[in-house]
């Protein structure tokens, strides 16, 4: 391959990297209207709906969802600064909290003292910018600090 042809190939698949995480950008603003395509063969319009709803003290992630939207939600926490509650919460089974997966059933935690809400404040705002792969060493310190 020439080096243009490489260049070429690697602006594409970091255009496709920043498609992929970019769901909360994208995500169903309110007023809009939802028309996902079905796939080929796939279950009736009715199992197809994505389950949106909080079922108690569980969220159930839909496309487009990041711990950011989710917590800036008026039912979950009405303030995206605390998303760290969530991903603590739900530690489990969020490896990395820049990625999230539709289907997940997230714990929300609603007994969170303040001290533990002021901290997941902090954690949010020095945290720093998001980035697949590698786990933050800020966030295994969030976590490991109960």
């Amino acid at each position: 391959m020439n080096p243009y042809r490489n260049t070429v190939k690697m602006v594409g698949m970091g255009l496709a990297a920043a498609l992929i995480v970019t769901g909360c950008a994208t995500a169903k603003k309110p007023g809009q209207a939802a028309t996902p395509a079905p796939a080929v063969g796939a279950a009736p319009a009715a199992a197809m709906k994505p389950k949106a709803a909080m079922a108690g003290d569980v969220y159930a992630v839909v496309k487009g969802d990041c711990l950011w939207c989710i917590s800036s939600k008026s039912e979950i926490y009405g303030s995206p600064f605390k998303w760290p509650l969530i991903f603590k919460a739900n530690a489990g089974q969020i490896r990395d909290a820049d990625l999230i997966y539709p289907g997940q059933e997230l714990t929300i935690e609603r007994n969170s003292s303040a001290a533990a809400i002021d901290a997941a404040i902090q954690h949010a705002k020095t945290r720093g910018a998001w980035a697949l792969g590698p786990v933050e060493e800020s966030d295994r310190a969030y976590l490991g600090a109960r």
